[in-house]
């Protein structure tokens, strides 16, 4: 079950990366599923440059904020249209050229990966993604965000153990991901904290601690330095 939010008030400016950080049940995804309208408060509201998101369509909020989960639902179908979502086939939407899929799989560290399929674009993958590693499914999630170029990018940090060297294509690809947006990061790892800008820390659905990084990370009264000497893995499990 989802945690209730409440009193929960923050703003982030464009171009900015925002670490969300809490225990499990502290509503960390409640915040996630909100943002990208899978569900809408109750009370109060949630806005993007100013406008209510239940004033904008889903399609059009969809265009614009990108969400990535650790669940990563890849279909029975090639990579050209596993990455479009079938784009291509939907007059209503705008196709996707093979040179943008390319670029973003190449940006994102993915180009090796795609040289070595056997029909490259066209290779058809299995439903729920059999036959890729775990950091594979997440670089393919990754590449879907991309390719849509939104604005606002949601990432729900995977916190599956993997490979170091898997892990750094990983973590270069977030980077690339994030550059020039604005990001949430549910964050589990210590690597991915130290990308954001800025640190919201949730506890029984409200916030307890907000501001910038460094200076969170530098008060000894803060949630957050404590967080940094405990170790977050061992904290927020």
């Amino acid at each position: 079950p989802l945690a209730t939010l409440s009193h929960v008030s923050f703003a982030l400016a464009p171009g900015r990366v925002l670490g969300v950080l809490g225990r499990t049940g502290s509503g960390k995804t409640t915040l996630t599923r909100l943002l990208f309208r899978l569900y809408d408060v109750d009370e109060g509201a949630i806005s993007l440059d100013g406008i209510d998101l239940r004033a904008v369509g889903l399609g059009e909020l969809r265009r614009h904020v990108g969400l990535v989960t650790q669940d990563v639902q890849l279909f029975a179908a090639t990579v050209r249209d596993n990455l479009t979502l079938f784009a291509n086939y939907d007059p209503s939407r705008p196709a996707v050229s093979d040179d943008n899929i390319v670029t973003a799989l190449e940006t994102l560290g993915l180009g090796p990966w795609l040289r070595g399929l056997p029909d490259g674009l066209d290779t058809v993958l299995e439903s729920g993604g059999k036959g890729l590693s775990a950091g594979e499914a997440q670089l393919l999630a990754l590449a879907r965000v991309f390719l849509r170029d939104p604005r606002l990018v949601v990432l729900d940090e995977a916190s599956s153990r993997l490979d170091p060297a898997t892990e750094g294509v990983l973590e270069r690809a977030i980077d690339r991901l994030l550059a020039g947006r604005t990001g949430i990061v549910i964050a589990h790892r210590l690597r991915t904290v130290q990308r954001a800008d800025d640190i919201l820390i949730l506890e029984g659905g409200r916030v307890v601690e907000h501001g910038p990084r460094a200076a969170l990370a530098a008060d000894p009264g803060s949630r957050f330095y404590q967080l940094l000497q405990t170790g977050l893995e061992e904290v927020l499990a």
